[in-house]
């Protein structure tokens, strides 16, 4: 019996059968939607398209790892029906972006009928006949309320076809008739990715992109500064990212973010820019010094910064306003067409290295509380004055306990208790536990220790250690603990792929496809529909075939068991 069973992540409701279909080299995309439907809408499909039927005929992936050794698993001859055309019907106008939480609409509906076709119910949730309102065999139907839902629809029916070794043109499903109603259980479906204390190139990120967007996650957290660099070319102060960068060459201009920014809503993949502040910000020193409190404190960094260089911007200081209001003027305008979400940051701000600030003079925090919600609540007043909602990282609230606008959004990334305490607050959350979500974790530390601290720091695992395997990352459930209205504030998660030891090279084996593991968690939930904790017998199979499509789109990702495992399902279970 085979594994291969397809989809990942798993449907709200997932009916197949046994029945083999061909796919028609031919196969052509007919596209119906409102009469009103902006052309913009209509090219996004088009294009989708073109790219989902580039992959279902060039990806060629022959699911041999899947069946015991000298198993015949190819249909023998080209007997079956042939899909000669996809109807994909856009059932509402696409809402004009940026679109808002709770606002758009990412279900759809995807059938595969054959006559007669028998069913395997695998998440049968009372879904109904295959072959109602006038379905003939020969196509596929897919009905969505966006475009978010079909470009979702495309990414699923991409997963149900395999190429024919026998048949050289042949790419073919053994799985009709296929039946699918579908749609997200959170909202946020995110990977946090550091490009300031490596350097990516663009071309990079768009590649990211494209595999987030394979599974089904539509946000990017751009963490794209922190004290190491500045890439982000700012054009009205240019020493930023030219004093700020690491070599010249290494930034992002304008273009180049406006190039990610529209490859991403192509894609359904909204990026979310952070500045972090007012720690992790020394690189702006690099053009401004007279802004940043405890630059670079050597050798003793680390009572002044999580890690070197050491340095925040200076509280209560007409100059760093000032300095906020023209970054903000400058970007938030080409930004705001994209997404309405700003990340202001706020994690790990130092009390130490507020001595050092001339308006401060202490690292007492009865002294610092009100000057850090004097610079947050500027800041935030900016992001108001440019139509901008904030995201902070849960330490604005739960540590210094600084008054935000309503409608802020809060990160959480150090407990679950801490979800809890935000939502209590009467915020939104986005979560990812560190215990469970940290890409990053396990690789041990990075610094370099004196002979005279080997020993205290040996054998010199990171603070998060250990590696969070993939089912490690299957495990974590954003809302656990929390009731259901205090689910309802939960818009969703991310992973966190941090860069002190990960850049281009290794981020693929790094993220993928550990980041999978949690885009299921996030699109389909912790539970199935009978409220059963999703099991590894069921996923294992499931991710190991989407992590070979992954490898054969150029995704450099990490096999998920031995090939022996694969050939004999039920044979490694413990």
């Amino acid at each position: 019996m085979t594994s291969v069973t397809a989809l990942w992540p798993i449907p709200e409701s997932y009916k197949h059968g046994d029945t083999t279909v061909w796919l028609s080299p031919g196969v052509e995309l007919v596209f119906d939607s409102p009469p009103e439907t902006r052309t913009a809408t209509k090219h996004k499909v088009h294009e989708a398209w073109s790219r989902t039927r580039d992959i279902i005929f060039q990806e060629r992936l022959v699911p041999w790892k899947f069946y015991p050794r000298g198993a015949k698993f190819e249909p023998e001859n080209k007997f079956g029906g042939v899909i000669k055309k996809v109807f994909v019907r856009q059932t509402s106008v696409d809402k004009p972006e940026p679109v808002p939480y709770g606002e758009f609409d990412e279900s759809y509906t995807l059938i595969i009928p054959i006559s007669g076709g028998n069913f395997t119910s695998l998440e049968a949730n009372g879904v109904g006949a295959t072959l109602d309102e006038g379905r003939e065999p020969g196509a596929v139907y897919i009905t969505a309320g966006s475009s978010l839902g079909v470009l979702h629809a495309f990414t699923t029916l991409s997963q149900l076809f395999y190429y024919s070794n026998n048949h050289r043109d042949g790419v073919y499903s053994k799985l009709a008739p296929v039946e699918i109603n579908d749609k997200p259980k959170f909202q946020h479906r995110g990977l946090n990715m550091d490009v300031a204390r490596q350097w990516y190139p663009k071309e990079e990120i768009l590649k990211i992109i494209d595999t987030l967007s394979w599974n089904k996650m539509n946000r990017l957290h751009l963490h794209v500064t922190d004290s190491q660099s500045w890439p982000l070319e700012i054009p009205a102060m240019p020493n930023l990212a030219a004093r700020g960068a690491y070599a010249d060459g290494l930034t992002y201009s304008p273009q180049d973010l406006q190039d990610i920014l529209t490859w991403g809503r192509s894609r359904g993949v909204e990026v979310i820019v952070e500045i972090d502040m007012p720690g992790h910000t020394t690189s702006i020193a690099e053009a401004y010094p007279e802004l940043i409190t405890g630059r670079d404190k050597q050798p003793d960094w680390d009572q002044y910064a999580a890690q070197p260089p050491s340095g925040s911007l200076k509280l209560r200081n007409p100059a760093v306003k000032k300095f906020l209001t023209t970054l903000f003027d400058d970007l938030l305008p080409r930004l705001k067409s994209h997404s309405q979400y700003f990340h202001t940051g706020g994690d790990e701000v130092n009390k130490n290295v507020y001595k050092f600030d001339e308006n401060i003079k202490s690292n007492d925090s009865a002294v610092l509380q009100p000057a850090l919600q004097d610079f947050l609540s500027h800041v935030h007043t900016e992001l108001g004055r440019h139509g901008v909602t904030p995201f902070v990282w849960e330490e604005m609230l739960l540590e210094w306990n600084l008054t935000l606008p309503k409608d802020s959004i809060v990160q959480t990334w150090i407990s679950e208790e801490s979800t809890k305490k935000v939502i209590e607050k009467g915020h939104r959350v986005i979560a990812g536990n560190y215990n469970f979500w940290y890409l990053d974790c396990g690789h041990g530390q990075w610094l370099d220790f004196l002979p005279a601290s080997y020993e205290t720091y040996y054998p010199f695992n990171d603070y998060c250690s250990p590696r969070k395997s993939w089912r490690h990352i299957y495990s974590y459930d954003p809302t656990a603990g929390l009731t259901q209205e205090q689910a309802k504030l939960v818009l969703g998660g991310e992973v966190h792929a941090w860069s002190e030891q990960t850049d281009p090279i290794n981020f693929d084996s790094v993220v993928w496809p550990r980041a999978s593991a949690a885009a299921e968690v996030l699109w389909s939930g912790r539970t199935d529909a009978a409220g059963n904790n999703r099991t590894f017998p069921d996923a294992s199979p499931r991710l190991a075939e989407f992590r070979e499509r992954l490898v054969l789109r150029g995704v450099g990702a990490g096999p998920i068991q031995q090939l022996w495992c694969h050939q004999h399902p039920g044979g490694c279970q413990l």
